[in-house]
């Protein structure tokens, strides 16, 4: 039997980002630590667990400070086409657009979303040219503590708001949906990122979830 391909797009959370406790200062948890490998380990050798997460990364929109590159839109196309094959694709991004710099809503952040289900639809990377099975994650509901609550100032109130909105979009366009935010929370360091025990508590519930598509 062929591997079977996940491809995990996301933000920092994807990447595996430690919490921060100082700015400029990025480290990461080991693959076996973070929610990606984590999955890895519980779906076995028969899947392929691709990690493309990259820290600031939003959903579609240009970072001003942080740079274009940070968009994901930008890169999803690219990314999709370099990896096909894509069996299921699983989504968690819409913390960065929470940042006070971009000023957007979270009704705007649920538009987004939908834009990026649609782009992954045009890119039949699935098997045979197909699309992908699709898992959207809501991200967990952010806390504004440490040097990060500046930048995200006004996020927390509305990351609040992303699952129920995420959840109409999933269901909208077909897609299965996880509620991060009933899983697991975020650091009490940053507000922001997760600490390895979350990230391994995530990554087991993952498990169940893409086991639960059928995918064979």
């Amino acid at each position: 039997m062929p591997l079977r391909t996940l491809l995990c797009y996301g933000d920092s959370n994807t990447h595996g980002t430690r919490p921060l406790t100082q700015p400029g200062v990025l480290e990461r948890f080991g693959w076996d630590e973070r929610w990606p490998g984590v999955l890895a380990r519980g779906l076995g050798a028969d899947w392929r667990v691709i990690e493309e997460g990259l820290p600031a990364r939003t959903t579609v929109h240009d970072d001003p400070i942080d740079g274009h590159h940070k968009n994901g839109l930008r890169y999803l196309r690219p990314c999709l086409e370099s990896q096909l094959p894509v069996d299921v694709l699983l989504l968690m991004l819409g913390t960065n657009d929470l940042k006070a710099r971009l000023s957007v809503t979270p009704a705007d952040i649920a538009s987004a979303l939908q834009v990026l289900l649609e782009e992954i639809r045009r890119c039949n990377a699935g098997p045979d040219g197909a699309t992908p099975r699709l898992i959207v994650m809501a991200p967990v509901p952010i806390e504004e503590v440490g040097f990060l609550g500046e930048i995200f100032a006004g996020g927390a109130a509305k990351s609040r708001e992303l699952a129920a909105r995420y959840r109409q979009v999933a269901e909208a366009q077909g897609a299965a949906f996880v509620d991060a935010g009933e899983i697991i929370q975020v650091s009490p360091v940053d507000g922001v990122h997760f600490e390895a025990n979350q990230h391994r508590r995530l990554g087991e519930h993952l498990v169940g979830v893409v086991r639960g598509l059928g995918v064979v």
